[in-house]
Formats: structure tokens, sequence, C-alpha cells
């Protein structure tokens, strides 16, 4: 049974992490690269939530660069590893992570202040002021990972500098624990919390909208509720089981080594789930502005009316 459990893990991610990062990167590259050229090239004048809108979706399309590379070297069981490219890949990864909920926080937060200040004249609603958020967050985020940095290269000597291993996998395992909680309170628990107050704070603004004009404001409120809880769903399973990975190689738990395979194993299945978000991520930008939309849709209609004039 021990022989046998310790197999598994290697199999998985042969035959479920390769093709579902394949897929992810087939299904959100193009999506996302779609709303970054559309920022580009059909917005005249922005917004601040087209700001931190164009921020997540440029995250998410670095990321999803990575998958590609991924997918490969769980597909081939790659041994020979250039280091440089698994530091680098780990970390895009994870400042994707945590970039990608606070974006979405700023944006809730600007929905909120959109609804209290309608005319746009809360300072917080100029876009000088969300490129300014917009950088801070880049920062605070490199800030937060940077320490995994450390540990990913100190992982990479103990193994010469031969085995590129995830951040629940690395040898240095109470250091890591540490900073796993830490991260998962500070880049997920508290964004997410923050999430789920704005949501809070905008029923009560829109009762009171509601009662006051008779027309209803729910769609901004119904947007930023199931962000909060694609969030919660797809990074809850990847904290919990991440921070059990760690645990379990602690040096004073006796866990079995199936046991630590198994947990393994489910620490595997979660990583996928929580980069899902970078694919569903492009649905919020349309329904989120109305005006991308039009202008994105009249520039495809212009283009094809301009294939039909050459033809």
């Amino acid at each position: 049974m021990e022989s046998n459990c310790t197999t598994i893990n290697s199999q998985l991610q042969k035959f479920y992490l390769s093709p579902i990062y394949a897929v992810e990167f087939a299904i959100g590259f193009p999506g996302n690269l779609l709303v970054v050229l559309g920022y580009i090239f059909c917005l005249t004048s922005w917004s601040s939530s087209n700001v931190y809108l164009f921020n997540l979706a440029l995250s998410d399309l670095i990321f999803l660069c990575t998958l590609p590379h991924l997918s490969y070297s769980y597909a081939q069981d790659v041994h020979e590893i250039v280091p440089t490219l698994c530091v680098i890949n780990r970390f895009i990864l994870h400042v994707n992570l945590y970039s990608s909920i606070l974006f979405m926080v700023w944006v809730s937060v600007d929905r909120l202040l959109v609804i209290q200040h309608p005319q746009r004249n809360h300072f917080l609603l100029s876009c000088r002021s969300s490129l300014c958020v917009s950088l801070l967050t880049w920062i605070l985020v490199v800030i937060q990972i940077s320490p995994l940095l450390h540990f990913i290269v100190k992982d990479l000597k103990r193994s010469n500098w031969t085995r590129c291993h995830d951040f629940g996998s690395l040898d240095d395992t109470e250091s890591t624990f540490i900073y796993s909680l830490v991260l998962t309170v500070t880049g997920f628990m508290l964004p997410l919390l923050a999430l789920f107050l704005s949501s809070f704070k905008m029923v009560s603004l829109l009762i009171t909208q509601e009662q006051a004009f008779g027309t209803s404001f729910q769609r901004p409120l119904k947007i930023v509720r199931t962000a909060a809880i694609m969030f919660l769903v797809l990074y809850t399973p990847i904290h919990v089981m991440r921070n059990m990975r760690i645990a379990s190689q602690l040096p004073w738990l006796t866990f079995s080594q199936c046991s630590k395979v198994y947990i393994e194993v489910v620490y595997i299945i979660t990583r996928p789930i929580a980069f899902m978000h970078s694919v569903i991520n492009p649905i919020f930008y349309f329904l989120m502005t109305d005006r991308f939309k039009e202008l994105l849709l009249d520039k495809f209609r212009l283009v094809g009316r301009r294939r039909r004039i050459l033809t």
C-alpha cells in the first residue's frame, strides 16, 4: 500500500495538471488578450474602473503566458530545468494570484464610490488616483511575494538546481509554513473580507437609493457579489490545502507516507481550480463597462465593413 500510493501524484501531474493548464491557456489567453487590446485601441477616455480592470487583465495575460511551459513540463516529466525560468514562473504565478483579488477589491470600492458619488467628484474616482492605487498594488504584491523567491532559490540550491518545486513542496517547511499562513491572511482573507464588506455596504446604499428614486441599482451589487463568491470558491481550497501540505511535512508531525501523498494529491487538484479566475475574469470586463463592450463591438463592425469593401 505504501509503495503504490507514491505514484499517484506524478500521474496526476501528467494527466490532470498538464491538460487543465493547457485548456486554461487556450481559453483564457485569447479572452484577456482581446480585453487588453480593446482597452488600448478602443477606449478614448479612461475611468478609474477601466484602469483597475486593465491592470487585472494585464496580470492575467502575463500569468497565462507561463502555462504552456508548465503544461509541457508536467506532460513530459521534465527533470532538467532552467533555474531562472523556474523562479520567474513561480513569481509571476503568485503575483497574479494575489494581485487579481486586490484589483477586484479596488473595482468593488470604485463601484461603491460611484453609487455614493454619482457625479464622480470623489478624488479616488479620478484616473490619476486609480493609476497611483494600481502602482501601489503592484508594489505591495511584489513585496508580499519576495520572501517566496528566497525560499525557491534556497530549495533549488538544495536540489543542485535540478528540481523546480511548487510552493507547497519546498524543503524549508518551518519557515515556509509561517510565511504561507501570513500570506493566506494578508493576501487572501483580508482582501476577500473587503470584497464582502463592500458588497454589504452597497446593499444599504442601494436600498436607500431605490426607495428615493424608485429605480433598481442591483446590477453593480450582483457583479461585486459574484466576484466575491468566485474568489471564495476558487481560492479557499488552494490556501487550505497548501497549508495542510506544508504542515504534513513538518518534522514533529508524524504523518504516514500515504497520508502525505493523499494531502498532496488534493493540493494538486486545487491548484488549477484557483487559476480559473484568469479564464472567468474577462466576463467581468464586459459586465462592468457597457461602454467598453459597445466600443469593442463597433470596432469589430468597422473591421468587418472594411473587409467587405476590400473583397
